[in-house]
């Protein structure tokens, strides 16, 4: 498996079309429960997530603030599967980074 979302159902479904397999969640409990099946830190086997781990994990925003520390500690350890984030149905969080506004701090210029 190569990809795999966590987020809102519509965009779950809308990724499914492409054939990206995932799973939709509505609170922190259910947000954090699909991240360590999908990482692999859940000793419980998913009937959603098959063995093998996903090289891209595609995160929703609002999926990304509820598990804000466990992402950090999980990247920090530099293990696939890479995590990305994108925006929710209602558009960019309000307050977060785009990847242009990170790459734009890090580098020091605008191009």
């Amino acid at each position: 498996m190569d990809y795999f979302i966590i987020g809102e159902r519509e965009l779950v479904l809308a990724f499914g079309l492409v054939g990206v397999k995932g799973v939709s969640v509505s609170d922190r409990t259910e947000a954090l429960d699909a991240f360590n099946k999908v990482t692999g830190q859940s000793e419980e086997l998913s009937s959603v997530v098959s063995k093998d781990i996903p090289r891209v994990l595609i995160l929703t925003e609002d999926v990304s603030v509820m598990l804000e520390e466990e992402i950090t500690a999980w990247q920090l350890k530099g293990k696939l599967p890479l995590i990305v984030e994108v925006p929710p149905l209602e558009g960019k969080i309000k307050g977060k980074k785009s990847l242009s506004d990170s790459i734009r701090e890090a580098v020091g210029i605008s191009v």
